[in-house]
């Protein structure tokens, strides 16, 4: 039995260190720039300043708090919780349940014995619905702040110092604010295209399509990533027409390769249409809709796409223009991001960079980890963050959640491995629901059985991955998984399977 024991896991705790942390951050071993601090004295000095109130930000902020730091908070937006929760996670999340349901109202309730004459779409309800739930969390964090006596400054920050901050307050005074530490936590911004202007209305970014008035007929989305489907999902649920264009071969080049083609089955099953391989050469916008010309990415003919709306999902770009980053000397990479040390730290004394700014998946939740652990290392304490270990979730329906190693990467690291896979049409409590579409695909080196990578199409993917999260962080192997009681009937339980599927067989297939 591979059941790992305590001991095991206990000397798993102790021997953990910072060695075993991702090379994504351990790349740049900075050379310490030579500056005068300047330390302000007295009561006004603060041990940890966070510039941005995100998820990286104000995470970091709260846990400095309670480790006993004097902290304040720097941001600019007037409302706590950053792009995530304002304009970006939370508001997404509440749209595509709102869709979902309608589109379940419309297909699938019939099939349950519920029946109606008719239903309809209020979308300044559903809008409503959606503000509501972001009114109610950023007032949340504020109320967390109060909780944990951290300051929190409105305004725009900028550095002008390694302990001291430039603050451009709403009220359009100016206030300098000092810590003996500064984290950078600006998240980041939406990635335009050449030449195309994003004006919230005919074109929009995925600001502007979580808050569009009427549902377009049409509906062109640039970019065939983690947003761009989402987004697309939402207003395909609720009645418009889907063209994804995107330039690289596939969609979601990130995702398992086996994964990916049932995924992109299902989203064309739901009338979703894809143009792989093609490049956006133009985009034209007139008061009677949007005009894209486009060609083949590896060139030929031009053709011309028309839509009533275009959503620019071409990815995000980190947020570090205008923070007076050069005045100090922080070094950053060809694209703008920080670089950093295991420790956060740049190349400036005190000065310190977590989430989108810095390498990695530009993720809310590695945001937190990184804040987290970021404010430990100032305490004397240590952090650590693993980025092969971040999950990742597609909140379509289904969703797509991974963690690890795809098929493709481990082939590419020449490790022998094992594949493990169930299917939910398995799955009794799937099939009891009617919500049996998708699988769970396990991959195990073949010699220790240790899990190198786990993937699930499923409608509630993003809730069963995390069972997997804690299997790699222990360095479980699938039959630890599968010697697991799990309740039934769930769908938790075509975990189980397909790990019995990876290391023997499993029972229901």
């Amino acid at each position: 039995m591979a059941m790992a024991s305590l001991a095991r896991r206990k000397a798993y705790l102790l021997t953990r260190n910072l060695s075993n942390s991702s090379s994504d951050v351990l790349k740049y071993s900075p050379t310490v720039t030579s500056f005068s601090r300047g330390f302000a004295s007295g009561s006004e000095e603060n041990d940890v300043v966070v510039i941005g109130g995100g998820p990286g930000g104000y995470v970091a902020a709260i846990k400095a708090a309670q480790l006993g730091l004097k902290t304040a908070c720097i941001e600019k937006r007037g409302a706590l919780g950053g792009t995530c929760l304002n304009v970006g996670c939370i508001p997404s999340k509440a749209l595509l349940h709102s869709s979902h349901m309608y589109h379940e109202a419309q297909h699938s309730f019939a099939n349950h014995g519920v029946k109606f004459s008719s239903v309809e779409i209020d979308l300044p309800a559903m809008m409503a619905q959606k503000d509501k739930a972001v009114s109610n969390l950023t007032r949340g964090i504020e109320g967390l702040f109060k909780k944990n006596k951290v300051s929190y400054v409105k305004g725009y920050g900028k550095l002008i110092s390694p302990s001291e901050v430039s603050v451009e307050t709403p009220d359009g005074g100016n206030t300098v604010v000092k810590g003996k530490h500064i984290i950078i936590a600006t998240g980041s911004d939406v990635k335009s295209l050449p030449g195309v202007t994003i004006d919230e209305k005919r074109i929009v970014s995925s600001t502007g399509a979580l808050a569009l008035t009427e549902i377009p007929k049409k509906l062109v989305v640039i970019g065939a990533g983690y947003i761009g489907l989402e987004m697309g999902s939402v207003w395909g649920r609720l009645g418009s027409e889907i063209t994804v264009v995107e330039f690289a071969a596939d969609i979601v080049p990130t995702m398992d390769g086996e994964i990916r083609k049932q995924f992109q089955r299902s989203l064309e099953k739901q009338g979703m249409k894809f143009m792989l391989k093609t490049k956006v050469v133009g985009i034209d916008s007139s008061a009677d809709g949007v005009k894209l010309t486009l060609e083949p990415a590896a060139g030929g003919d031009q053709t011309i796409l028309e839509a009533d709306v275009v959503l620019v999902s071409a990815g995000r770009s980190p947020y570090t223009g205008g923070l007076g980053l050069d005045k100090i000397g922080v070094e950053t990479d060809k694209i703008g991001r920080i670089l950093v040390n295991e420790r956060f730290s740049t190349n400036v004394p005190g000065v310190y960079a977590i989430g989108d700014v810095i390498p990695g998946p530009m993720l809310a939740h590695k945001a937190e980890e990184d804040g987290v652990a970021c404010v430990e290392f100032i305490a004397g304490k240590t952090g650590h963050v693993d980025y092969d270990k971040v999950p990742g979730v597609v909140y379509t329906h289904p969703e797509v959640a991974s963690v690890g190693k795809t098929e493709e990467q481990v082939k590419a690291l020449g490790v022998e491995y094992r594949v493990g896979k169930f299917p939910f049409m398995a799955n009794s409590r799937a099939k009891a629901i009617d919500n049996a579409e998708g699988l769970v695909k396990i991959l195990a080196e073949k010699e220790t059985d240790k899990i190198l990578g786990v993937h699930i199409m499923a409608s509630n993917a993003g809730e069963l991955i995390h069972e997997a999260v804690i299997a790699l962080q222990y360095d479980a192997a699938s039959e630890d998984i599968a010697r697991v009681c799990h309740a039934h009937p769930t769908m938790s339980e075509a975990l189980k399977e397909a790990a019995m599927a990876t290391y023997d067989k499993p029972i229901h297939i």
